[in-house]
């Protein structure tokens, strides 16, 4: 790049320069990357790579797309006006045991950050505290069985956290079970973790609806850069309506019959927030609930067995009896 006339080139450390670049940032409401390149004298690479340093720090730097199509990169206003975040002893041990419930991250990106968090914190306490934290997080370590491995989804995870934070839309391609893979125009509202898995949720343009997918087929993500704006009533149950776990299908008026030997299994857990219990005399109990996803609710029935008994509806019982009859042929011709 060539220099204003009269203006000599600048010469500085990049501590020096990042310095110049967060005061630049810090007295204007922002700047483009050929703004700040001119200013402190360097490439449109140097910048970027500069950038990317002051995010990394943890400066609430913000991409914003103007309406001539440039980008002005800005703090998050009022930031300096921030408190510094501090934490209780009782409030770090409460961080220390949810990391733990956050194994099912290992190979993406989000347990780089989550890494990083607990870095600083580590560098802020006495060895003795952190040790001490670690050793009740171990304790409590859940084991996670049937989890994803992200290792070879991590590009596509760091583009959807990008498109995510920054409310990106994205071009989203996605390959069904035993399907050709589509493309969709899709705006990314949130992450679900269920059933040992990673869902991406929020609207698609293709189909005109509420959509989620399974971050395991996802085969790429391109970002338009494009901002898209969440709705203020969205909730995550938009994404799955009455269904009892993803799949959303007409609800159906569920009842079943659980022993009374794993009685208190089926009682001790809120398995939808339909459901009702009667406990029966002999000691069972009659569980109901309106919900839709018969794959779904006959993978949970099927962990029942041999102490369950589908009572309603007539096709969920049919289905359920085929399912056992099915199997036990296999055994049988074994």
């Amino acid at each position: 790049m060539t220099n204003r006339p009269g203006k000599p080139a600048k010469k500085y450390s990049q501590a020096s320069r990042l310095h110049d670049v967060i005061r630049i940032l810090e007295a204007r409401f922002g700047a483009t990357v050929d703004e700040l390149a001119e200013e402190c004298g360097v490439t449109r690479r140097t910048v970027y790579r500069d950038l990317e340093a002051i995010g990394a720090a943890g400066y609430p730097l913000v991409p914003e797309r103007q309406d001539d199509g440039t980008v002005l990169y800005r703090f998050v206003t009022g930031f300096k006006n921030l408190p510094p975040i501090t934490f209780s002893l009782p409030e770090l041990m409460t961080l220390y045991l949810c990391r733990g419930q956050l194994g099912f991250l290992q190979g993406t990106p989000f347990q780089d950050d989550l890494d990083a968090i607990f870095g600083r914190i580590r560098s802020s306490l006495p060895p003795r505290s952190v040790a001490h934290l670690e050793r009740l997080a171990e304790a409590v370590a859940p084991r996670f069985l049937g989890v994803h491995d992200y290792h070879g989804q991590r590009q596509i995870l760091a583009d959807l956290r990008e498109a995510l934070l920054f409310q990106y839309r994205i071009r989203l391609h996605y390959a069904p079970a035993r399907r050709q893979t589509e493309t969709y125009l899709f705006d990314p509202y949130t992450l679900l973790f269920t059933q040992g898995a990673l869902y991406l949720g929020g609207y698609a343009h293709n189909r005109q609806a509420m959509r989620l997918f399974l971050v395991d087929r996802v085969q790429g993500v391109e970002l338009t850069r494009e901002r898209f704006e969440v709705p203020e009533d969205f909730s995550a149950e938009q994404l799955t309506g009455g269904a009892f776990g993803l799949v959303r299908e007409a609800p159906m008026a569920i009842r079943v019959r659980i022993a009374a030997e794993i009685a208190h299994l089926a009682t001790e857990r809120h398995w939808h927030p339909s459901q009702t219990i009667e406990r029966l005399d002999d000691g069972s109990v009659i569980l109901a609930l309106e919900a839709g996803g018969k794959t779904e609710i006959l993978a949970w029935l099927y962990g029942f067995v041999p102490h369950v008994e589908v009572l309603e509806p007539a096709e969920l019982r049919t289905a359920f009896l085929e399912g056992l009859s099915s199997c036990l042929e296999r055994h049988r011709s074994q």
